[in-house]
């Protein structure tokens, strides 16, 4: 897994977007996560997410977060997701 994110985020209108997707993103909560290229994965929260400081490939600074997945059909396949490309999550029940 890739620890340095596709995109940084600084702005606070950007953060607060990230911070409200965590949000929706409970321990253990089956969800489908849309990202902003149209994919969607369909799992279990593995922990919530948190907001965290990552540096690009620039050395810039600023903040994303990382969700892992276990998907529904093959819970031993985790996927991982940055938060800040994530366009719609969608509860579709718990655990």
């Amino acid at each position: 897994m890739s620890q340095t994110p596709p995109r940084i985020f600084t702005s606070r209108e950007d953060l607060v977007a990230i911070e409200q997707r965590i949000v929706l993103l409970d321990d253990e909560a089956r969800v489908r996560v849309t990202l902003d290229d149209g994919t969607v994965v369909r799992g279990t929260v593995s922990a919530r997410p948190t907001l965290e400081i990552f540096r690009n490939s620039d050395g810039d600074e600023g903040h994303n977060a990382r969700l892992r997945l276990d998907d529904l059909e093959h819970p031993d396949i985790p996927h991982y997701i940055w938060v800040g490309d994530v366009r719609d999550i969608e509860g579709i029940g718990t655990a």
